[in-house]
């Protein structure tokens, strides 16, 4: 009759022991993808950042009247009142 206790006992300590590093490997699961979702988000952040960088300079330029005669010249093929426009072979 004591060995047969015994290995209840046993079956239980094994058991709960079983639960415990069950419940451990899944909660350790879990943590790496927070990880590794925290990586990916930082990424995505550094990435939105640098952007955001940019087009805050390209802003700045944009605002600077150099700039705007440049694109009006080179894009859209304006010229100052009394210039002749230049037109290359390549152009046409």
């Amino acid at each position: 009759m004591q060995k047969r206790k015994l290995n209840w006992f046993f079956l239980l300590i094994l058991l709960i022991v079983g639960g415990f590093s069950y419940s451990a490997i899944q909660q350790q699961m879990h943590a790496n993808e927070i990880v590794q979702e925290k990586k990916a988000a930082e990424v995505r952040l550094m990435t939105a950042q640098q952007l955001n960088n940019d087009l805050m300079q390209e802003k700045v330029n944009l605002e600077q009247s150099t700039c705007i005669e440049k694109i009006a010249r080179e894009e859209l093929g304006m010229v100052k009142p009394g210039e002749m426009p230049y037109i290359s072979s390549a152009q046409k």
